[in-house]
């Protein structure tokens, strides 16, 4: 989630969403005094602190889970996409992680809720803690553009983890064939920007981005990918902490593939509601109707592009 929204969930607890930004919030390029533990992971600083909720036996289990999720992600980036951010650990009952949000009212924060009774497990499988973090990677574009920073987020947190060894890439497809469907515009509805419901928010932008990740692989042999675009996009951008105008994060992205996808994409669904047909997508990729107990089929015509977007990095 970023700002307003979460992924999976409706809303959070009212504690959680009244807890006071500032107070955690970083002092120039410095953690808060009141952090717990401090981080350095592939060229940024992540501040954590823990509310009174979470007891000290706990800690270094979830100390192992921030820096797992921060490596994913810094190896997907190729860094780090933010300097500095402090994240904000609220325990709650139960078990599993409970939610996140991320802000940049006063400085990079990222609020999440962890089960008291999170085992390593649990853990280990999180998405929401890598979701978050990809946020940072983006300016803020604008509410109305929230698609592009959600469908990120729900696009690249698969694929982050696929590609570390976190995720299995069966799981990770299987997901996409089974959610994208949820972005496709209903009778009546507008265009991606017109248009801000769940599905369309989370999911159609992640189809956007799928889309967008294919195209350049085909435009450039496979040479490049979206990965290449959002490299270079928080490196000239600085990430969640600026403010660029779409149109603007859009071109830097297509400068760095030598393309226009993201940008001819994007002037095709802005305003207008459009319905890929996603069967012959997967078709093409060799991707079966149950990824999980289907074998893909490496004879498809895309079927190097699917390998190379999950490939694990080595």
């Amino acid at each position: 989630m970023r700002a307003f929204l979460t992924l999976g969930m409706l809303a959070l607890t009212a504690a959680f969403a009244n807890i006071a930004i500032a107070a955690g919030a970083p002092a120039g390029n410095r953690c808060p005094a009141e952090s717990n533990v401090t981080l350095a992971v592939g060229g940024g600083t992540q501040c954590v602190l823990f509310d009174e909720q979470i007891q000290a036996g706990q800690r270094p289990l979830l100390r192992e889970w921030i820096e797992r999720s921060a490596r994913i992600v810094a190896a997907y980036y190729a860094g780090f996409p933010a300097p500095l951010v402090v994240l904000r650990l609220q325990g709650a009952p139960g078990g599993g992680v409970h939610g996140g949000r991320t802000t940049n009212d006063s400085g990079l924060v990222i609020q999440v809720t962890v089960g008291r009774d999170a085992t390593a497990p649990e853990l280990a499988a999180d998405w929401v803690l890598v979701h978050e973090m990809v946020h940072l990677a983006l300016p803020e574009v604008g509410r109305r553009h929230n698609w592009l920073a959600e469908g990120l987020a729900t696009y690249v947190e698969g694929i982050a983890r696929a590609q570390y060894g976190n995720r299995d890439v069966s799981d990770v497809w299987a997901e996409y064939r089974h959610s994208m469907p949820l972005g496709l515009p209903h009778a009546g509805e507008g265009g991606m920007d017109q248009t801000p419901t769940w599905g369309r928010t989370y999911w159609g932008g992640a189809l956007y981005c799928l889309r967008a990740d294919v195209a350049i692989r085909e435009k450039t042999g496979n040479r490049l990918g979206l990965q290449t675009a959002l490299r270079a996009i928080v490196k000239e951008t600085s990430g969640y902490g600026a403010e660029r105008d779409i149109d603007d994060v859009l071109r830097i992205g297509d400068a760095a593939t030598r393309t226009r996808v993201m940008e001819d994409l994007y002037g095709e669904i802005k305003a207008t509601p459009m319905a890929p047909d996603l069967e012959l997508l997967w078709t093409r990729l060799g991707i079966p109707a149950d990824p999980k107990s289907e074998p893909f089929d490496d004879h498809a015509p895309l079927a190097a592009i699917r390998i190379a977007i999950t490939r694990k990095v080595q």
